[in-house]
């Protein structure tokens, strides 16, 4: 959306399957088919706390003078190759809605840059384009966090750190938990996929885990026996960016981005949070195992 608004294109490229993050190779193939010389940024999202392979995606920044803004919302404690998620490009914008790994009471987000300048601007932005008060050099926005949002976020800032700690912990154990119910070997299917695919993460990420998404054949029908089963999952994202009727202006088509709409009708969101007990985690993967069985 904030592309379009300041009256650019987005340019939309396929995913990894195995991380759900935006391919490098196939933002090479993209950007050496013609047309590079429009692009001016890549804007790799982190995906479900993990970061995208920004090695690749620096070298081809590079090649292509190309400046890198980080969608980091849901990847806050995030890091590549012991680098922060938000330190890995010019720029890049966190959220802390209600449902990330560090929320506010109510909606409040975070931009952070590299550049000076940038940062200066964004300050004058987000308070009407304004230095000083009354005096409006630029027409901006009232993006100003209120202050109970920042009190609450100051308080549970400290405790980030060990919160996320508890996520990997309790991705870990999902991970432990499938392989003895024989579900990270499980029988293929006709086309050689297993029923359930577990989160893979890339030899050079710190995954945080947001959420703990699987892939799984016949996710409807597995997510609707979850429900009797009083399992609470989530679909992110059921519509692939390129098929919302938004950005049908753009002019992509089913079949256009392959893998990300594959992953639409595949992905599940496992419950995921730090208080969540082993006993909780067997019982999931337990029904899991009852309905593959």
């Amino acid at each position: 959306s904030a592309i379009v608004r300041v009256g650019a294109r987005p340019v939309l490229v396929d995913i990894d399957p195995r991380t759900f993050n935006l391919d490098p190779e196939k933002v090479a193939a993209r950007l050496r088919s013609g047309g590079s010389h429009k692009i001016r940024a890549l804007l790799p999202v982190h995906l479900y706390g993990q970061c995208a392979d920004m090695d690749a995606l620096q070298r081809l920044a590079e090649e292509f003078d190309l400046a890198i803004i980080e969608d980091a919302a849901q990847a806050i404690g995030a890091k590549w190759r012991g680098r922060q998620a938000g330190s890995l490009g010019i720029a890049a914008a966190f959220s802390f809605y209600p449902t990330k790994n560090l929320s506010a009471f109510g909606d409040a987000g975070l931009a952070t840059t590299v550049d000076a300048a940038h940062a200066e601007q964004m300050r004058h932005l987000r308070n009407h384009g304004s230095s000083r008060r009354y005096l409006h050099e630029e027409v901006g926005w009232n993006c100003r966090m209120d202050a109970i949002q920042a009190a609450v976020l100051r308080l549970k800032l400290k405790y980030i750190d060990t919160w996320n700690e508890q996520r990997r912990e309790r991705a870990a154990t999902y991970e432990r938990l499938f392989a003895e119910a024989g579900l990270s070997r499980a029988p293929t299917n006709v086309d050689g996929r297993s029923s359930v695919t577990l989160p893979q993460t890339s030899e050079h990420a710190h995954h945080v885990f947001h959420q703990y998404v699987i892939r799984a054949q016949r996710r409807d029908e597995l997510r609707a026996f979850l429900v009797q089963r009083s399992i609470a999952t989530g679909i992110y994202y059921p519509i692939p960016l390129h098929l919302q009727p938004c950005f049908a202006f753009l002019g992509y088509g089913e079949g256009d981005l392959p893998e990300a709409e594959r992953a639409s009708r595949e992905v599940l969101a496992l419950p995921m949070f730090p208080e969540l007990t082993e006993s909780e985690q067997r019982w999931v993967v337990e029904a899991i195992a009852d309905f593959y069985s």
